[in-house]
């Protein structure tokens, strides 16, 4: 049998006729595309109530997977670098115990005071004041501020204020104020300004 001569006669049949009685006597291509159905239901019915389930619950597994592949070569390249972050944790420490070094102790502010002093000395300046003010607080660390006031020409002023800056100990200038000392004369200024230095604060931090 042809394939236009198996349409023709699916299309000239009359499915009202039908009778599930009498279905020996079907013609042969509706009997042909009830067969067809009936071997495609198990597999539509399977699919949608058993299959289908299943393949969900696999691309949750995989996308599961992926996501612990992912966590796995973050934590993997944690620990290959975990000897480089050890490296770079001993030379920041190494930094911070210079720096502290580098933090006056209490014994230690009169003779910065006086190296303070000395320079602006040696800058031919003439003192007004040099006083250390009240401690200020901080979480890891003490700001012991000093303010002072001196006379003198411009240039003596930037060189002891150069010469204060480089101390080998910290020491952060600030509040700068420059005025001259009589109107009208403009060589010899008078110059007010905070020095800051620091000192490690060892008792526990601050709440």
């Amino acid at each position: 049998m042809s394939l236009g001569h198996w349409l023709a006669q699916l299309r000239s049949t009359d499915l009202r006729e039908l009778e599930l009685s009498n279905l020996g006597c079907w013609p042969g291509p509706i009997k042909a595309l009830l067969a067809v159905l009936l071997l495609l239901l198990p597999q539509v019915a399977g699919y949608s109530f058993y299959l289908s389930p299943h393949l969900e619950t696999l691309g949750q597994l995989r996308r599961e997977e992926h996501r612990f592949k992912l966590q796995f070569a973050d934590k993997a390249g944690k620990v290959a670098n975990l000897e480089r972050y050890r490296e770079q944790l001993g030379a920041l420490q190494d930094s911070f115990s210079l720096v502290v070094r580098q933090l006056p102790s209490e014994t230690e502010v009169p003779g910065l005071l006086e190296d303070i002093s000395r320079m602006g000395q040696d800058s031919s300046l003439a003192f007004e004041e040099i006083k250390l003010q009240p401690e200020v607080v901080r979480e890891f660390y003490v700001e012991l501020p000093i303010q002072i006031a001196v006379t003198g020409a411009y240039h003596d002023l930037a060189t002891f204020v150069s010469g204060v800056a480089g101390l080998p100990r910290v020491v952060t200038l600030h509040d700068f104020q420059i005025k001259p000392v009589d109107r009208g004369n403009s060589t010899q200024l008078r110059m007010s300004i905070e020095a800051r230095t620091y000192r490690y604060d060892s008792r526990e931090p601050h709440s």
